[in-house]
């Protein structure tokens, strides 16, 4: 498919998936693509765990546990699938149609892609992308975000220097590479500077936004050495950027100081923003069109104490886009903000749920919420406040309370990252049809 037919098929499935409604709530970092595709319960949360050297294989690995409440195996775990190798395993990012699920690993930039709809409480490790590097020149692969036919990954690195400047991979839901898009420098957009973390798409206004983090010598540097060299604490991005969808070309860098990480798009019927948390100010910036119909970004609140670094690392917003929880890893906080206006957004909640917390995801009917412990190897804290879990908490709109604790340096599963849900075969029967699935297995690998 060539770049202009793949537009116009993104636009096309963007129109019939908005006419389907949204879920009530959904884990964080999905595509709009797949929003038709929820339905009713979430049985299964798979966890993208680093390996720890010396705790059970070492290897990084897929584990997946019980979500559904009325299991009798209800935060119990019931398996893992070992990748047979440590690679700084970080996010991933389901395939358009929910039946495959693609991981990465932020170090050797390997991507591993799991069958999770022949069986959901037992995935399968099915293909391995070994020459990521190789093909695009780029390393890190850090989102994972679903389009129609297609996966679009978004890396924090480079091959030549290790250092901001990246771009964006486009596969085929086979594992195929079709082109690498370049982050925007000075040279090439106003105020472009290279770097890039999240993608979020909004199709009803052919809109694309990119956000800014670190390069690999930065992310692979212990925290505490990085934090007392200046000259690399400058080395974060400070931008973020606003595609057009269909030509997938940049047209716009806005100015958002202090690493902007998360990106999630307000949905819901009539919005027009987007909202993201700064790492490094510890702000939330709303992204919207002004009067005269140009995008600015602008911050609207305040996180935490700023001066002691809360360091905001993941956001999950309600589908209907009046909510916002906010996890703030180095106090362990879990916040919730009003953001009935999001000019004005208010925190109504907070409650510590962790020594360090990172992800959060809000279950389907958005009734619990699950937190994981682990933001990167060398960035996780020491001792006693190394703790490694994935808690549930119920939320009944007012407090939440946990449900259950899995320890996963208890079972000896490594450092739990990023979280994703499945349902069992029933449901995912809903899914819809596969891209490129022969007897099981990605074809054309």
């Amino acid at each position: 498919m060539r770049p202009h037919q793949f537009a116009r098929a993104a636009t096309a499935a963007a129109f019939m998936l908005g006419l389907g409604g949204l879920a009530i709530a959904d884990e964080t970092c999905n595509s709009p693509y797949m929003s038709s595709l929820i339905k009713g319960q979430e049985d299964y949360l798979y966890v993208w765990t680093l390996g720890v050297q010396g705790m059970g294989d070492g290897s990084d690995k897929l584990v997946t546990l019980d979500a559904n409440p009325k299991s009798p195996k209800f935060g119990q775990v019931l398996t893992q699938v070992s990748v047979g190798g440590r690679g700084e395993a970080h996010h991933a990012g389901f395939t358009d149609d929910r039946r495959f699920l693609w991981a990465g690993g932020l170090d050797d930039s390997k991507i591993y892609i799991f069958d999770i709809h022949t069986d959901p409480a037992k995935p399968r490790l099915v293909n391995t992308i070994a020459d990521f590097e190789k093909r695009t020149g780029l390393v890190g692969p850090h989102t994972f975000y679903a389009m129609p036919g297609r996966m679009l990954i978004g890396a924090l690195s480079n091959a030549k220097d290790g250092g901001g400047a990246t771009g964006m991979a486009l596969y085929n839901n086979k594992g195929e590479f079709i082109r690498k898009y370049e982050m925007p420098v000075a040279s090439a957009l106003k105020g472009g500077d290279g770097y890039g973390y999240d993608l979020a798409i909004n199709p009803a206004r052919n809109a694309m936004l990119s956000s800014s983090f670190t390069g690999k010598k930065n992310y692979m540097t212990p925290l505490g050495s990085l934090m007392e060299d200046q000259g690399a604490m400058k080395q974060f991005g400070n931008t973020m950027v606003m595609w057009n969808l269909k030509s997938m070309q940049p047209e716009q860098v806005l100015s958002v100081p202090g690493a902007p990480l998360e990106i999630r798009w307000s949905l819901a019927g009539g919005d027009d923003w987007a909202i993201t948390a700064t790492a490094l100010t510890s702000k939330l910036w709303l992204v919207k069109k002004d009067a005269k119909g140009q995008w600015q970004a602008r911050d609207v609140a305040t996180i935490g104490d700023p001066a002691k670094t809360p360091l905001p690392v993941d956001i999950s917003m309600r589908a209907d886009g009046k909510g916002l929880w906010v996890n703030t890893f180095m106090d362990g906080t879990t916040r919730y903000f009003d953001i009935s206006n999001p000019e004005a957004p208010r925190q109504t909640y907070a409650r510590k749920t962790g020594a360090q917390v990172n992800m959060l995801s809000q279950s389907w009917d958005g009734k619990r919420l699950y937190v994981s412990s682990s933001l990167l190897a060398n960035w996780d804290k020491a001792g006693a406040d190394n703790e490694q879990f994935v808690k549930l908490f119920a939320w009944d709109g007012k407090a939440l309370n946990e449900q259950w604790k899995v320890d996963f340096y208890k079972l000896k599963l490594g450092r739990p990252h990023h979280m994703k849900f499945g349902a069992r075969s029933g449901q995912q029967a809903a899914y819809g049809p596969a891209h490129g699935i022969e007897s099981g297995r990605l074809a054309g690998r």
